[in-house]
């Protein structure tokens, strides 16, 4: 795996501490322009593979984005994930659940937009939102929290048995920048639609999120569907980060395009007289327009 790969895994076992992890980190990259030249080229390398996997059908790949309010998630998917074809890509939001799903476990309404075989999928926002949000706000137990940390990585577990490859990011902000974007909203009519009513009162609850993401992703973090910590201050650098996860995660599945359907040999031959025919027939339909126009001068 590459370098940023190995940079910002969360290893099982790690009791993650956020205040460690630097929002404003951007490596050995001192300007974007190196940073933008290297997304587009991972870009275009993740749209062949992508089409590797859609032809193969035999593997899938979940992405799970989460972050705090005006973290990224967007701007991550149209700025990683639009280089795939939609014909084999997704993206799968969650809202707050209805009361249908509410009378569910809160794994209920998941599983049925999970990947095929030959997909990805990317959860703007995920079932990680059940230990999240509910744990800040108190709407589950203690209790109900522990079962879910465990429920998550049975259910992840059972995904990578049918061959569905997982990556988890979460896009770290700090209290500033977020405060920075959301002023930013307010001054673009175009974003104008992604302020909430909540945005505000929510922050007064940072530090409960900020430890409610630690619990959430040191419980959770597997071999099977690691956690990766993105800096997202700048936001050129996330999505050069996630591109190269995302890269190295497509290469490491090994995609084998599936075997011809067809006699090559002999569909070559059934085309070489396609083609001949084809040539055969505009000469003759040159000769005629020549001969046409020969006939129509001497009149």
């Amino acid at each position: 795996m590459n370098r940023f790969y190995q940079k910002y895994i969360i290893p099982p076992g790690t009791q993650l501490d956020l205040g460690k992890f630097d929002p404003n980190d951007t490596l050995d990259f001192h300007d974007k322009t190196a940073a933008l030249a290297l997304l587009e080229k991972n870009n275009r390398r993740i749209a062949r593979l992508q089409s590797d996997l859609y032809s193969e059908g035999k593997q899938s790949l979940l992405i799970v984005l989460q972050a705090l309010d005006a973290g990224g998630k967007d701007g991550t998917i149209n700025n990683v994930f639009s280089a795939m074809n939609p014909q084999g890509c997704r993206v799968q939001s969650f809202k707050t659940p209805t009361a249908l799903e509410q009378s569910h476990d809160f794994l209920w309404r998941i599983h049925p937009v999970t990947p095929r075989q030959g997909e990805v999928v990317i959860f703007n926002r995920s079932y990680y939102e059940a230990v999240l949000v509910e744990r800040v706000h108190k709407f589950a137990t203690p209790e109900e929290l522990e079962f879910r940390y465990t429920a998550i990585n049975h259910f992840e577990e059972l995904l990578a048995s049918r061959r569905t490859r997982i990556v988890k990011f979460y896009l770290h902000i700090d209290k500033d920048e977020q405060l920075r974007r959301f002023v930013r909203r307010l001054k673009r009519p175009e974003k104008h639609w992604k302020i909430s009513s909540t945005d505000y009162h929510e922050r007064q609850f940072w530090d409960d999120y900020i430890e409610a993401f630690e619990i959430a992703i040191s419980r959770c973090s597997t071999a099977l569907a690691p956690w990766f910590v993105v800096p997202g201050n700048s936001k050129w650098f996330r999505n050069l980060v996630v591109s190269q996860i995302l890269l190295g995660t497509l290469e490491s599945m090994k995609i084998e395009l599936p075997a011809p359907s067809v006699d090559l040999q002999e569909t070559r031959r059934l085309a070489a007289i396609e083609l001949a025919r084809q040539r055969k027939e505009k000469n003759l339909n040159r000769r005629r327009e020549k001969s046409a126009r020969k006939s129509e001068k001497d009149h």
